[in-house]
């Protein structure tokens, strides 16, 4: 029961952060660069920084906590979340060119894999001690497998929408869609998100030994989305200073509005990450769903990005059978969360 629950805590929060991109779109007169980083701050900074206070015990701080860490754990966590800045960079481009849908299937599946086999070959690379690589078991790579194959037919429709709609349908789902320009930029997303979760492997020992289960993990994500800021912010400045763009933050007629939808998307977008350290705090008793629950997350993250696809219409004027691939990917990817634990 315990791990029925781990899964579905993990399932609402990759539903919220599949959700992030709609108040994102209820933003008025911001350039992309701009609502980005504000929307940032709150999904890098201030939820993160809240949920890593629900693992400090009374009588403790997180200073406290990053000082008496190694020092050389604390640095990797957010150096990869610097790299994984990067895929939040690209990620948001790739929604640009193939919209939430196709742009978030390509880039978390490639995340979902990569992130899950990386963190503990790095890990067993810098401490061999730690035998990390003993996590791959079977059932970890067939979890990873069947994920891929899911994303796999789920691009198989997104190339099958490219091909049968015409421009003007196409630019009536997604205003920039480009499909060339989309895949490349997702799977290049994809692989520097999946640094994300290498990061949470360097930093999932820099917790205090009282901390519940539940939240155990939460002060690495802080160090980790941290790092993301700073690429994230250094970019998006550029680009305020590039377009000329910073009259936008003095817009003082659409502030409280996109201050508010910015929070809003900050919050959901963190939800999964919170969800999955609540999650796996109920997953303790299988070490494959532990080692996948990442891939898990990815997975559950592109079938609800799918569901507000078709609900946001960017499926529309597609044939039967390319919604009944894209339907048959869905299916696969939601298998491929509870498959290893039925064979592990």
């Amino acid at each position: 029961m315990e791990i029925v629950i781990g899964l579905l805590i993990i399932a609402i929060g990759a539903f919220c952060q599949s959700s992030c991109y709609v108040p994102i779109n209820k933003i008025k007169g911001w350039s992309w660069e701009s609502y980005w980083i504000v929307q940032g701050v709150f999904a890098w900074l201030l939820f993160p920084l809240l949920g890593a206070l629900l693992a400090v015990p009374s009588g403790h701080s997180l200073m406290e906590l990053f000082t008496n860490a190694d020092s050389f754990n604390v640095w990797m966590t957010i150096l990869f979340g610097v790299l994984w800045g990067v895929g939040g960079l690209t990620f948001g481009l790739s929604m640009r060119y193939l919209g939430v849908a196709l742009g978030q299937s390509i880039a978390l599946g490639t995340c979902a894999g990569l992130g899950t086999i990386m963190g503990p070959v790095l890990l067993n690379v810098f401490f061999p001690e730690l035998d990390a690589l003993s996590s791959l078991t079977f059932a970890v790579i067939l979890g990873v497998v069947v994920t891929l194959v899911g994303i796999a037919i789920i691009g198989v429709a997104g190339a099958m929408k490219s091909s049968a709609l015409s421009e003007e349908e196409k630019k009536a789902a997604v205003k920039d869609f480009n499909f060339p320009k989309g895949i490349t930029i997702a799977l290049l997303a994809g692989f520097m998100s999946g640094c994300f979760n290498v990061g949470l492997e360097f930093g999932k020992g820099i917790t205090f030994a009282e901390t519940s289960d539940m939240f155990k993990t939460l002060p690495a994500t802080l160090l980790v989305t941290l790092g993301g800021f700073v690429t994230n912010a250094i970019y998006c400045f550029y680009q305020n200073q590039k377009n000329r763009t910073w009259g936008d933050y003095k817009n003082f007629s659409v502030l409280g509005n996109n201050m508010l939808f910015c929070a809003l998307a900050g919050a959901l977008w963190y939800s999964q990450f919170f969800g999955l350290s609540l999650g796996k705090g109920f997953l303790t008793s299988s070490e494959t769903l532990m080692t996948l629950s990442f891939c898990i997350l990815m997975a559950l993250n592109v079938v609800f990005s799918n569901v507000w696809g078709i609900i946001l219409k960017e499926w529309k004027g597609c044939s039967q059978k390319t919604i009944t691939v894209l339907i048959i990917g869905i299916i696969v990817l939601v298998v491929s969360c509870f498959l290893p634990q039925l064979i592990g």
